[in-house]
This record gives C-alpha cells, sequence and structure tokens, in this order.
C-alpha cells in the first residue's frame, strides 16, 4: 500500500510554545503573544506590516530596537507570524490548546507586545479564541479603532479588555470622554503634569486602571529626542495639521493653473426661434 503524500513542510519552523514570559509580564504573573513590528520581510520572501495604522510611533518604536533585534527574538516573532499567515485556523486551534493548561487559568494575557491586530480574518481568529478561553483574561493596545468599531465594540466578549493607543493614523476618531486611551509622554513629571495615570508600577492598568493613560517613553536616547516635549498623541497631530495645510496648497495651487471654465454660451435660431 502506498504511503501518503508527505505535507509541505513550513517556510520556518512552527513555534514549539506560542505564549511567552519577558521580564515585564512575568513581574505581573502575566503571559504574552507577540508579533515582528510594524512592516518587513520574511524568511520566505513574504512582506507584512503588522501595524497598518501606525503613524509616528514607527519612528520611535521600542519593538524595533535593543533586545527585539537579537537572531533568536527576531526569529521568534517571525516564527510567529509566519504560523499566522500560513495557517491560521491551525495557528488557531494551537493558541486554544496551549491556553487550556492550569497555568493560564485566572491569568492575563497579553496579545502583542509588538505587532496589532492587521487584518478583519485575524482579530475575528483572536475573538474565536478569547471565547474559547473564558477562564483566562485578555487585554491589549491597539491602534485598529476602526476594526475594534466594527468587529469588537459591539459585542465584546466579557474577558477580554483593550486600550486605544495614540500616535496612530487613526487618532482623530477616539473620544476621550468615552474611549479609553493611552499616551506615550517623555516621564512620569510629564504624566502627572497632564493629569493622566502612568500604567509604569503594572501594566495592567492599561486597562484596570482610569482611562487617561500615560506611558512613559522607553529611555532610548535618540528616540528621547525625536519626541522632545510632545506626546505621541500630540506629535500625531501635528503631523496631520501639516499635511493637511499641504493638502490645502495643493488644492489651491491647482485651482489657480487650471484654466477658467468657458461660460455657457447661448444663441437663438433666427428660423425657428429655438435657444441652443
Amino acid at each position: 500500500m502506498p504511503l501518503p503524500a508527505a505535507m509541505p513542510s513550513p517556510a520556518s519552523p512552527r513555534p514549539i510554545q506560542l505564549l511567552t514570559q519577558n521580564r515585564e509580564m512575568r513581574a505581573i504573573g502575566a503571559w504574552n503573544w507577540t508579533l515582528p513590528a510594524w512592516a518587513g520581510r520574511l524568511p520566505d520572501g513574504q512582506t507584512y506590516n503588522t501595524c497598518p495604522s501606525a503613524g509616528v510611533c514607527r519612528r520611535v518604536c521600542y519593538a524595533r530596537h535593543g533586545t527585539y533585534l537579537w537572531p533568536v527574538v527576531r526569529a521568534k516573532h517571525q516564527a510567529n507570524l509566519q504560523f499566522v499567515l500560513d495557517d491560521l485556523l491551525g495557528w488557531q486551534r494551537a493558541m486554544i490548546a496551549e491556553l487550556g493548561a492550569r497555568r493560564f487559568r485566572g491569568t492575563w494575557v497579553r496579545i502583542h507586545d509588538s505587532g496589532d491586530f492587521f487584518s478583519d480574518e485575524y482579530l475575528l481568529a483572536w475573538l474565536h479564541i478569547i471565547r474559547a478561553r473564558s477562564e483566562t483574561h485578555f487585554y491589549a493596545y491597539t491602534k485598529e479603532v476602526a476594526r475594534f468599531r466594527a468587529l469588537v465594540e459591539p459585542d465584546p466578549p466579557s474577558n477580554f479588555l483593550w486600550v486605544y493607543s495614540l500616535g496612530g493614523v487613526q487618532d482623530s476618531a477616539l473620544d476621550f470622554s468615552v474611549d479609553r486611551v493611552a499616551d506615550v509622554f517623555r516621564d512620569e513629571a510629564a504624566i502627572t503634569a497632564a493629569g493622566w495615570h502612568s500604567q509604569a508600577a503594572n501594566d495592567l492598568l492599561a486597562v484596570l486602571g482610569p482611562h487617561l493613560v500615560g506611558i512613559p517613553a522607553n529611555r532610548i536616547p535618540h528616540f528621547l529626542r525625536l519626541l522632545g516635549d510632545r506626546t505621541f498623541g500630540s506629535w500625531q497631530a501635528e503631523v496631520n495639521a501639516e499635511r493637511e495645510t499641504a493638502r490645502r496648497r495643493r488644492l489651491d495651487r491647482q485651482q489657480a493653473t487650471d484654466p477658467a471654465p468657458m461660460p455657457h454660451s447661448t444663441y437663438t435660431d433666427p428660423q425657428h426661434g429655438r435657444t441652443a
């Protein structure tokens, strides 16, 4: 009897363990799932953008710096994404199975130490996982405002909390009086001065504390120089205003150079008395 044909092996080895703990998560007893940040190319040649709504944040992204660039760490994050892209249903099943372990009961999982909910299908897969593991609590930062408005907010799982983080191209869609929002400040003093509430003591304060969440910026010198005394939110607002000014100038120049429309002329047919 002939042997069944072997299944093609994935371009990257499938990760054995999906959820991990970095130092910050270990300190609060939580776990995290992570992807490569923003845009790049996988070993098999696929290009990706895991943060399609990123704005100014991509210029000072902590997840594109330091330990995140170590080969072992980078390979792990790429393998996670490769699994999702190559076999979303298989990844979903693997995540549900892993979350069935006793150590995840009653604990928290942060979705995305880096990366974001980059497609509807990927977000829907996460919602299925979250509902399948109701004994585990999940939370996330996201800039995918429109996607969450459409797919999460109408019927959110009771064990899922999220915070909208500023510095993205959808900032203007947020209502600070209703939405839980997070902004990155230069330091703790700036957070206090603005009347926001720091999550530095425990990352879970981002979803369990007051609605205006302040995050102190990473102490990376060239990132701090770029940020200056702004927050991610105010920086993004500056960029948006500059783009709007540039757009208006282009329109003004176009209107100034376009030929004036020809006036509509009429004449009367003397024989029949008709106007054309």
